[in-house]
């Protein structure tokens, strides 16, 4: 990869370089490693402060547990996860409990993320419980303010995660987040469980809590059209490999990569006078145990040469702040 991508620069707050998980597969009586599963194989962005980096691609790319992996849900195989500088996945346990504090995470799943046994107060303030910060009636306080902030009444804050609807559950998960005052949150797809309505409400919350507490979101999702409401660059990843990233505007106005043209081509249009070139793409994904030589995307590309086969294309800056991972870049 080209070393200006991932440049030193005072803006950025998250830098991650060669990112690598693998999941191993046992096999045989001894249950030993037979094959891997290689979710994300060779991962590299930034983020900028106060900016939403959007990621997108279909299921099993690979962005869940890109987005895992740097909190250290999942401990990664190789590579660097730089936070201000500081080596997430080489900290120490008071370094990174530490860490943990400004690095929250909003998870795709409102109820299965809420234990079903406690309060919402309760879920709310155990982050505050955790890093013994303020004494109870302070504690209390804050997740009142909290509440309010995303919407919620306190008079709800006793009731349990079954007595809300899913939009208020995952106004939880924002304020069980926001309570701890991050400076990065990680979204994992926060509203795909959500009703279309309720979705734009959530992506509204977050965009007024990013300017309110100038946070840095690094957005997670499948549906594009969620992603070009709310990211200001999105990175687009297919079978473990990030091959195009880019500023929302350029992106979606002049893709270079073809998988990201097909996606962008799937996006309903809502004008009904005006037509779309739909590009279906033939076959499936393959196998992330034993992804395709050369491109990956070569078996399901149209444009494909001998030389997509043969040899993996680097991800390059194909014009001012436009990296794409393809040998013909937007020439189809």
């Amino acid at each position: 990869m080209a070393a200006p991508l991932l440049q030193p620069s005072d803006n950025n707050l998250l830098e991650v370089k060669d990112l690598k998980k693998y999941f191993p597969i046992k096999g045989g009586i001894l249950r030993r490693t037979v094959a891997s599963v290689k979710a994300v194989d060779g991962v590299s962005f930034t983020v900028r402060r106060g900016e939403t980096l959007g990621i997108v691609g279909e299921s099993g790319c690979g962005k869940t547990t890109t987005g895992r992996t740097v909190l250290r849900l999942e401990q990664a195989n190789s590579g660097e996860v730089l936070f201000e500088g500081k080596d997430v996945l080489k900290a120490g346990g008071r370094q990174m409990k530490s860490l943990r504090r400004d690095m929250q995470i909003v998870f795709q799943d409102p109820y299965a993320s809420l234990d079903p046994r406690i309060t919402i107060a309760e879920s709310i303030a155990e982050g505050l419980v955790i890093h013994n910060i303020g004494n109870p009636k302070e504690r209390q306080e804050r997740v009142r303010e909290v509440m309010a902030r995303v919407g919620l009444h306190t008079a709800q804050m006793n009731r349990f995660p079954h007595e809300f609807s899913g939009g208020q559950r995952q106004r939880v998960g924002i304020a069980r987040a926001l309570i701890m005052e991050p400076k990065l949150i990680v979204c994992d797809e926060p509203v795909s469980a959500l009703d279309v309505s309720i979705q734009s409400q959530v992506l509204n919350l977050l965009k007024s809590l990013q300017r309110e507490f100038g946070l840095t979101y690094l957005f997670i999702a499948h549906n594009l059209a969620v992603v070009e409401h709310i990211s200001d660059r999105v990175g687009v990843m297919y079978l473990g490999k990030m091959v195009e990233l880019s500023g929302r505007e350029d992106l979606f106005r002049e893709p270079l990569h073809p998988y990201t043209k097909a996606l962008i081509s799937a996006i309903p249009n809502p004008d009904p006078t005006s037509r779309r070139e739909r590009i279906v793409l033939q076959g499936d994904v393959p196998s992330p145990i034993n992804p395709p030589a050369g491109c990956r995307f070569h078996p399901r590309c149209w444009i494909a040469r001998d030389i997509c086969r043969e040899q993996e294309p680097a991800l390059e800056e194909k014009k001012k702040g436009h990296w794409a991972a393809c040998h013909f870049a937007g020439q189809f």
